[in-house]
């Protein structure tokens, strides 16, 4: 086992980007950079090393997270390299949540793209700081400062450069560093780009200064010796300005932008010592708050050895020859083979098994982990995504991970009655794996649906299922998750009675309901007087919530609804908890029934990147798709269609596209909100489910 480096010393950090902006080009070149590995890997080639899995080496595209860990100096870095595509978000959104910090990479040429905007709000939603790196700056149309500029406008962000590009014309010549004012100039040798630094230019000096003069002032407001001697006109010592980009960045008030090209080896060193000079440590974050469920007081763990053990499962992994992987991160405490940890959430006991560190898909074995350690352990029988492991005999439950729900079904049968059992196994095995990943069965048709949140998310499932564990099976045709809702506030009341020979059941409800758009499922309990006794109140919830999982529509989920109890009886004898509870789910259907309710459909943010010249067929086609174009702007020598699409109408699109502009434009699509359907669409669903 390698000799683990001191806390102050570790940096846990993630690469996120939109797709194809180079992150795992970059995670390669981290690795080749620090030793980890001694052959760069290329993505194109079909070689990366984080891209491991046959299917992400034959489309080029980061499908799941991997965790590596390398050495730069005497720090250690954790690194995970996330996927870019929005049909694999949850990978993002489970690593987010046990990094201290992130490296946002964006194209020089495209700037903030779609999914850049969702990977940016998911790190604002766990508060990681980050840094920013503008890559491919040496392809044409590379523009740094309107890379910026979108990151502040698009973003809300607070970019602050501590390096500015030089271009000669479109070619990327050297990049100069505002920290330590100095120029740094690549050079090709061998297909490897090797550096000089040197004093600035004559010609460059006061482009240097004037970028060099906004980033004092952003920094001012973090360091009162900074901004003391910037005022006075003395000189600033380099230690004086990373003192203030490390507390600024960690405060999460500003992001440090960097430049380079991770292709062609070029900014890659110059971020590796900007991820240790100003992102966190274990030891800066403040300490995870957690509940403990004997006593459901808040509890802190702060990242020391000596504390009650604390972590949090963050990913499950089916691995072929070891078995059930779960990938974790210690907040506290240290864990060691053979020692028995409490699941706080499932409430039971296991024994560890194997600790492993991760690199990609390899393994080394390990007898001990500790606070501010990622790693995995094989042997968990009973686990799940986001369960926390702690100490038996001090419990406490961390944060859950929060996932998006599902947005596209598609129904699968077997082949045969061997593919019947292989099937229901490896639906079994995905679902442990991937949380947006939903198995349920069809009360009416008994058909198997399977539910993700994309076609290529479904696709690549479906693939696993073909090559790991050999079903063959039918897919049919992509179904819409929809939704139901109310729009008008409706009461009603439900009397529950059952007479049989012995003792009978008896339940006497009155709901009232309205519309909360945006809120979910809200309920309020106003019963006064005890016209319902205290122990039938939670049943009568529970109903409701039952009921709501199948809508009076089509059988649909029912969301963004405010539920009050507001009277009721009950009987001394007859009554029990699952006479309230019928009671309630009758109750709830009939008042939906009468709160005019309506199909909500899910609508996509859609970006099409097209040349001029077909600009107009491209809007003329997504307004024909239900589309409401939000807008155009360019990116590059292409323009950029906005606009807001149903997904039902996104079927095929990228076709469509293909043959429009001859081969020549791309998409992206990411889920935006659900919204009202037109009630005429929303009657052929209506009548289609009903049949």
């Amino acid at each position: 086992m390698p000799t683990r480096a001191p806390l102050k010393n570790v940096r846990n950090i993630g690469i996120m980007a939109h797709i194809d902006a180079g992150k795992t080009t970059l995670s390669e070149r981290i690795l080749f950079f620090t030793g980890r590995v001694h052959r760069i890997g290329e993505v194109h080639d079909g070689a990366a090393t984080m891209d491991w899995m046959e299917q992400e080496r034959e489309r080029g595209i980061t499908i799941t997270s991997a965790a590596t860990y390398c050495t730069w100096g005497d720090h250690q870095i954790s690194l995970i390299d996330t996927p870019g595509h929005v049909d694999f978000t949850v990978e993002v959104e489970r690593s987010l949540r046990v990094l201290d910090g992130a490296v946002a990479v964006f194209c020089g040429v495209g700037g903030v793209e779609p999914q850049s905007e969702t990977v940016w709000r998911q790190a604002d939603k766990y508060r990681v700081p980050r840094l920013a790196f503008i890559n491919k700056m040496d392809r044409t149309g590379a523009d740094f400062f309107g890379a910026v500029k979108m990151m502040r406008e698009r973003l809300g962000a607070h970019p602050v450069p501590l390096q500015v590009p030089v271009m000669v014309g479109d070619i990327f010549h050297s990049i100069i560093d505002l920290v330590e004012m100095v120029e740094i100039t690549y050079v090709e040798e061998h297909g490897l780009a090797t550096f000089q630094v040197h004093p600035i230019d004559d010609d460059l000096r006061e482009f240097a200064e004037q970028h060099r003069v906004h980033m004092l002032e952003a920094l001012a407001d973090y360091d009162d010796e900074l901004l003391h001697r910037y005022l006075e006109r003395h000189d600033l010592p380099v230690e004086i300005i990373k003192r203030a980009i490390r507390q600024g960045t960690l405060e999460d008030r500003i992001t440090p932008v960097l430049c380079g090209s991770a292709y062609k080896n070029k900014g890659v060193r110059r971020l590796l010592d900007a991820v240790i000079d100003y992102l966190p440590s274990p030891l800066d974050m403040p300490p995870v708050e957690g509940e403990n469920p004997e006593t459901l007081e808040k509890e802190p763990r702060s990242p020391n050895v000596e504390e009650p053990l604390s972590a949090v499962v963050f990913k499950i992994a089916a691995d072929p020859y070891a078995g059930k992987l779960a990938f974790f991160r210690v907040y506290s405490g240290r864990i060691a083979t053979g020692d028995t940890v409490l699941n706080a959430d499932k409430g039971n006991t296991e024994r560890v098994g194997r600790l492993v560190r991760l690199h990609a898909n390899q393994r080394e074995e390990i007898t001990e982990m500790a606070a501010g350690d990622i790693g995995a352990m094989v042997g968990l029988k009973k686990c799940n995504t986001g369960d926390t492991l702690c100490d038996p005999a001090h419990p406490i439950i961390l944060e859950r991970i929060t996932f998006p729900e599902p947005v596209l079904s598609v129904a699968i049968e077997p082949h045969s009655k061997a593919d019947s059992d292989r099937l229901s196994i490896s639906l079994e095995r995905l679902s442990e794996e991937d949380p947006t990943f939903r198995v349920r069965t069809d009360d009416d048709t008994g058909q198997t649906l399977i539910s993700g949140m994309g076609e290529l998310h479904l696709e690549i499932l479906i693939d696993r299922m073909k090559r790991e564990f050999n079903v063959q099976a039918n897919i049919g045709r992509p179904q819409v998750s929809y939704k139901e809702t109310i729009t008008a506030p409706s009461t009603a009341r439900t009397r529950f009675v059952k007479q049989t020979g012995g003792r009978g059941q008896f339940a006497d409800v009155s709901i009232q309901i309205e519309p909360a758009p945006g809120e979910g499922f809200i309920w309020e309990n106003k019963i006064v007087g005890g016209a319902i006794p205290r122990e039938f109140i939670t049943p009568v919830e529970h109903g409701v919530k039952e009921a709501m999982e199948l809508g009076v529509l089509a059988g649909y989920p029912v969301v963004d609804v405010r539920v009050t109890l507001v009277d009721g009886s009950y009987h001394e004898v007859d009554s029990s908890e699952m006479a309230f509870k019928v009671a309630g789910s009758m109750a709830f259907k009939e008042a939906a029934g009468k709160g005019r309710p309506r199909l909500l459909e899910p609508v996509m943010d859609v970006e099409a990147v097209v040349p001029e010249a077909y600009v107009g067929d491209v809007m003329g086609e997504l307004s024909a798709r239900r589309g409401k174009v939000g807008g155009m702007f360019d990116r590059g020598s292409g323009k950029v269609v906005a606009a807001h699409v149903p997904l039902s109408e996104m079927f095929g699109y990228a076709t469509k596209l293909r043959s429009m502009t001859q081969g020549r434009g791309v998409y992206t699509m990411q889920f935006a909100r659900y919204d009202f359907m037109p009630d005429s669409l929303a009657e052929e669903v209506v009548q289609k489910v009903k049949g």
